[in-house]
């Protein structure tokens, strides 16, 4: 039996997960639409920079910022799925059945997809510098990047390894229960 102000809290994190994954899926597909702009583009993007900095910039370096974007898709698709798991989840919750092993494996998953995306933050922040460096030669460029450890980001990693485990305890007492009724 749930509540009625629980069944809203279900509704709502469903809602958010569902417009999560529509906004999530449109930047992918913005990046996979500006990324071969960018390849295509590139000369008069180079052309325009030497014009505004009279040739001080130097020329876009490309494979940075394409790997930035890769980097980008590939977190995108990471939230995406995991925002999936997280809708599983609350579904679940929301039939009256959470502690269920396939839960567990749902969080396990959702723990290791959240350390990849940590782990992707370290070669972003890299690209990200190294496109501020070269961005300073540009006029009116005040672009700054705080690169620092997620605390946040791995304390979520913690947290999700260690409610896998719960659930998975959880899901193990209930069929022991109900074996022994």
């Amino acid at each position: 039996m749930t509540d009625k102000p629980n069944d809203l809290l279900l509704l709502a994190g469903k809602i958010l997960t569902i417009i999560s994954q529509v906004a999530l899926a449109i930047g992918a597909l913005a990046l996979l639409i500006v990324a071969p702009l960018v390849l295509f583009f590139r000369d008069k993007i180079n052309a325009e920079i030497a014009l505004d900095t009279a040739n001080a910039a130097g020329p876009i370096p490309m494979a940075a910022l394409l790997g930035l974007f890769a980097i980008g898709f590939t977190m995108i698709a990471l939230t995406f799925v995991f925002l999936g798991k997280l809708r599983a989840i609350i579904s679940s919750v929301g039939d009256g059945d959470p502690f269920i092993p396939d839960n567990a494996e749902r969080l396990n998953f959702m723990a290791w997809i959240m350390l990849a995306v940590q782990a992707l933050m370290i070669p972003t922040a890299a690209l990200a510098l190294f496109l501020t460096e070269w961005s300073q030669e540009l006029e009116d460029a005040e672009i700054s990047i705080d690169a620092g450890l997620d605390i946040d980001g791995i304390l979520i990693v913690v947290i999700l390894f260690i409610l896998a485990r719960v659930f998975k305890h959880g899901a193990a007492m209930r069929e022991d229960l109900e074996g022994t009724v």
